[in-house]
């Protein structure tokens, strides 16, 4: 597994980490869990990842903030990330919109609730 690519997970949601964690370690990923921007940035310079599966609406610092953060870093800004967000059901009681992520080079964007088999297709796509 020391060679296995590292997917680190982001969001607030624990027992949706836990789901996606789950479903690509089956698929032989090692996987890494953080629960707000801070603490996933936090992570991302301690081991960067191969892949970020990001959320886009947590406390602290949300997806959005943290994607662009990353895309400006020249450390950061080739890794992947995959933008899972709610939004689509509540565009109109939010300010976040899909455009947004676009603009900040989000690689791919899944709506929630998660279709798992989608977003292991978008990661074995992006990172093989």
């Amino acid at each position: 597994m020391a060679d296995a690519k590292y997917v680190l997970i982001v969001d607030d949601d624990p027992d949706l980490v836990e789901t996606v964690a789950i479903n690509l370690e089956a698929k032989g990923y090692r996987v890494g869990k953080a629960y707000d921007g801070v603490e996933a940035f936090e992570s991302i310079k301690a081991e960067k990842p191969d892949l970020l599966v990001l959320d886009v609406m947590m406390p602290r610092k949300n997806g959005y903030e943290l994607c662009e953060e990353l895309k400006q870093d020249s450390n950061y800004k080739n890794i992947p990330v995959v933008m899972l967000t709610a939004v689509g059901s509540a565009v109109n009681s939010t300010t976040y919109t899909h455009q947004d992520g676009m603009q900040l080079l989000a690689d791919e964007y899944l709506a929630k609730p998660v279709d798992m088999g989608k977003l292991a297709e978008m990661v074995g796509d992006l990172i093989g």
